[in-house]
């Protein structure tokens, strides 16, 4: 473990104690070590678990320049989906890197349907987006083939976004191709690193100028932290009446509202007083919708609402409650869920029901739904106003679960009890033991549970489900890992 000496001599880890206090954070060690655990392994989970947002790195380009082979490298392993051809990536996706002992996101763009608006309008739409929600962007260029009118187009958006760039000049097979790379300097985005994303030459270099374009860590401009007010991202399909409801609550036409859908092309903030405080509501863009073509509507709505996620702290998604909930919805949630942000579930148009209606919505709640039944309900009417007043009180749960914190005393009286009481079923003669635990972080909550042996996902949901529970949480997912003690470290009598 290296240690290094503070001014005052004292000595102290390089490891963040996450949400502990330092005396919290001693006695919690000194329990890791009669448990015989690796006190290195310890302070890394404690670390990993409340580092909080990680800086989001996007990488862009036109098709088949590479963008996936690259991710491959970046992250050190074939994750990312690679075919010679473009468009082979659909979704906005994401992993997690590391690079000289730093952490960050990395977000692998592409998978434009070629045929909806063309490839220009169609790589300025995705980087666009991406761009949006990164902290800084790996512009992808083909050295071979050069600089081409699409490249400029993305180049122009980069300059407007105003986000840190590394320009990598892709397919640098040998020292012949760095002449070709050079003639990328025109583009105006300062040096091309030359690079092989299949071979991993040059990729090194590249890496050392990304980890320079990245913060330590994304700007955080949440609420509390800047005494600004609190963020919240109105999200869902296309015409579920996000507009309606931001026009509503901020009681005049802020937004335009029509019936056909991705009427709002762009993400709007809006400052808007309500419940006795000052809120930001983004209403995310609409969608250029092609009904011929659904999938690249989607993934054009997935960008988008991804963006609104990013930047704020409580999603409210709304659901039309008057059509079935659909697989689009279940996405946008999943999506708010693992951006770990709160979460305050809306159905709108509740005046639009009958009787019979209402009862097939509960039941499909309960089977579609049950996966964010933690998640505050409010039935509304952005058309009418009815029960607007609920949404305020909704989101101040969400938001207090998300801040919560449990002292580790308090959570370890609590994990002795309920595995006391519901011990680890059998597998293959041997019973694996929750040994101790702590909450590392908050916004949202993060758990690091230490082990004698592994832990079943079914096991691990029983305990958030315990969790939330005794302590509440309600209005936010949360995030429960597990360290396994190593044979070496065998427990001390």
């Amino acid at each position: 473990m290296n240690d290094h000496i503070q001014p005052d001599g004292s000595a102290a880890h390089e490891y963040d104690h996450g949400a502990l206090g330092d005396t919290e954070y001693a006695e919690f060690m000194e329990l890791a070590a009669e448990e015989g655990f690796d006190i290195e392994d310890v302070e890394g989970a404690i670390e990993e678990a409340g580092h909080g947002p990680l800086p989001v790195l996007a990488v862009v380009g036109r098709p088949n320049v590479g963008k996936s082979t690259l991710v491959n490298r970046i992250i050190g392993r074939r994750e990312a989906v690679v075919e010679d051809k473009p468009g082979v990536t659909r979704d906005r996706v994401t992993y997690e890197a590391e690079w000289a002992g730093r952490r960050f996101k990395v977000v692998d763009t592409g998978g434009w349907e070629q045929d909806v608006l063309g490839i220009d309008a169609s790589v300025a739409a995705q980087a666009e987006y991406a761009i949006e929600a990164a902290d800084a962007v790996v512009f992808v260029v083909d050295a071979k083939v050069g600089a081409t009118d699409t490249d400029e187009a993305v180049v122009r958006l980069l300059r407007k976004a105003g986000k840190p760039v590394v320009l990598a000049a892709n397919k640098v097979d040998g020292l012949s191709g760095e002449s070709d790379a050079s003639y990328l300097w025109s583009l105006g985005l300062g040096e091309p690193h030359p690079v092989s994303a299949l071979h991993g030459r040059g990729t090194g270099d590249m890496l050392d100028a990304v980890l320079e374009a990245l913060p330590e860590a994304p700007a955080q401009t949440f609420g509390t932290a800047t005494g600004g007010p609190r963020r919240i991202a109105l999200i869902g399909r296309p015409n579920v009446g996000k507009s309606s409801l931001l026009n509503k609550v901020a009681g005049e036409e802020r937004v335009v509202v029509n019936e056909l859908a991705g009427t709002t092309r762009d993400p709007v903030d809006e400052l808007i007083d309500l419940g006795g405080k000052t809120w930001k509501f983004v209403d995310t863009a609409g969608i250029r919708k092609r009904v011929h073509l659904q999938q690249g509507a989607d993934y054009y709505a997935s960008l988008r609402t991804a963006a609104a996620v990013e930047k704020a702290e409580v999603a409210v998604i709304l659901l039309d409650a008057s059509e079935n909930i659909s697989v689009q919805d279940q996405r946008i949630i999943t999506m708010a869920v693992e951006a770990g942000r709160a979460v305050v579930i809306a159905y709108n148009k509740w005046d639009n029901l009958d009787e019979e209606r209402r009862y097939y919505l509960e039941r499909e709640i309960e089977t579609e739904l049950g996966q964010v039944a933690w998640a505050p309900r409010v039935n509304v009417s952005a058309r009418t106003g009815r029960h607007m007043e609920k949404l305020v009180p909704a989101i101040e749960t969400a938001l207090e679960g998300w801040e919560t914190r449990v002292p580790t005393g308090r959570l370890n009286a609590f994990l002795g009890e309920l595995i006391a009481a519901h011990p680890h079923p059998v597998r293959g003669g041997k019973q694996p033991r929750i040994l101790f635990g702590t909450q590392a972080g908050t916004k949202p909550p993060r758990f690091v549970l230490f082990a004698s042996g592994f832990i079943e996902a079914g096991y691990r949901r029983f305990i958030e489900r315990r969790l939330r529970e005794e302590f509440g949480f309600e209005g936010t997912p949360i995030h429960i890992s597990v360290r396994v003690r190593e044979k070496r470290g065998a427990k001390k009598k």
